[in-house]
């Protein structure tokens, strides 16, 4: 009898857990104590192909794909969006701008992608699926029903890496980042910073400037300007602006991409500890059981105020934010603002419990 190999071993988990179990492919990996990307990478040859590293060339072809559905999740939240990628362009961040697809890229992040073929009851679902150097997924591109078969058979000709072995050697930490202790803090020239902003994405780097985590500069913010509201605040400002149709943006972003809805929504619904978004074209599930910490944020820019509802997991890493539409040289909406004003403090939920 012939033994099998290490990753003909985890393949065959993988394949158990995931049809057994009707898991999802993450899911079915973390089942068996591997991530995502080296259970896809263990698939090469079995309904996946490895692509070369050359994923900005490789964006620019996706809108020949036309109509896909573009997935960036986190641990906590997942971001759904249909349409076509347009006007994809690089130097040193990668942007995707269109009316749906909405994308900044950090290629940077990105080491592994692979063309994904899986069957199942619905036939054959093809999509591109991109890997960090741990094995977590930053960015996936799925094929829908519109989207042109020939281009995608084209793309994943001409970027099939030659190197089809099955498996991948990868990093299993990231080096973390380190930021001052809160005594060694500049307050005062932090916060005259923060008043002295003119674009909301002067922000990340006032952080880097003053080697700040996030959590850190909203707690050293000028007065009023980041305060903490509950953890039930998303709920109550999703379903604020689905009942009033205030056009919102929402950000989410894996260690690789950012990836942004803007427009009105419609579908709230609350499934156990999720809660989504089931529109059309724009899908959000989000775990409120994993939000740890929920902040408003006041940013100011040439344009007025700028407000902000941040989300944060117990490890204080961002999963998610949200803002009112907004466009360069308009001010912001004084609905979403309206909604914000409403959002319950975080004292007064604990007052409420205690």
């Amino acid at each position: 009898m012939t033994q099998l190999s290490k990753h003909d071993e985890q393949y065959q988990a993988f394949l158990y857990q995931k049809n057994e179990k009707k898991l999802r492919n993450r899911e079915a990996a973390h089942a068996i104590n591997i991530s995502e990307g080296e259970a896809i990478a263990n698939c090469v040859g079995r309904g996946a192909i490895r692509l070369k590293n050359e994923f900005p060339s490789i964006i620019a072809e996706v809108p020949k794909l036309e109509s896909v559905m573009a997935l960036t999740r986190n641990e906590v939240a997942v971001h759904e969006k249909t349409g076509v990628y347009k006007n994809f362009s690089y130097e040193h961040v990668g942007l995707v701008v269109g009316p749906d697809i909405d994308l900044r890229i950090f290629f940077s992040q990105w080491k592994y992608g692979y063309a994904v073929e899986d069957k199942s009851g619905d036939g054959i679902q093809r999509s591109l699926q991109f890997f960090d150097a741990v094995g977590t997924a930053v960015h996936k591109i799925h094929l829908k029903a519109a989207s042109n078969i020939e281009a995608w058979e084209k793309l994943v000709a001409t970027f099939q890496d030659s190197n089809q072995a099955v498996g991948e050697v990868l990093s299993f930490s990231k080096k973390p980042e380190v930021f001052l202790a809160d005594d060694e803090v500049d307050v005062d020239g932090f916060r005259n910073a923060w008043l002295k902003m003119v674009d909301t994405h002067d922000f990340f780097m006032l952080l880097k400037k003053y080697k700040l985590s996030r959590i850190q500069g909203l707690k050293f913010a000028p007065e009023r300007h980041a305060y903490q509201v509950s953890n039930q605040s998303l709920r109550q400002m999703l379903t604020a602006a689905a009942n009033d149709q205030t056009s919102i943006m929402c950000f989410v972003d894996s260690s690789g991409v950012i990836q942004i809805h803007t427009g009105p929504i419609k579908n709230v619904v609350e499934m156990g500890e999720w809660i989504n978004i089931m529109d059309p074209t724009f899908n959000l599930h989000l775990r409120m059981d994993m939000i740890a910490e929920s902040w408003v944020v006041k940013k100011p820019t040439d344009d007025g105020i700028v407000t902000s509802l941040e989300l944060f997991d117990s490890s204080k890493t961002l999963v998610a934010q949200f803002f009112g539409e907004r466009k360069p040289g308009k001010p912001e909406l004084s609905t979403w603002r309206a909604i914000v004003e409403k959002l319950t403090l975080a004292t007064e939920q604990i007052k409420e419990t205690t």
